[in-house]
């Protein structure tokens, strides 16, 4: 497996995995408070009125 910040290998085991080392793991995390990376939601439609009825 490749880290997914530095793209070095990373074997079995490793004590930050996915991450080669704790510099990355921390990289990452400020990746996510920064709201660099997101989990988006897929758009849906608004509930029609066979919907409502329910």
């Amino acid at each position: 497996m490749k880290c997914p910040i530095c793209k070095k290998e990373v074997p079995p085991g490793a004590p930050y995995m996915p991450f080669c080392s704790e510099r990355c793991k921390l990289i990452d995390l400020g990746e996510w408070a920064s709201e660099r990376y997101v989990i988006s939601t897929p758009m849906s439609s608004p509930p029609g009125p066979e919907q409502d009825e329910k």
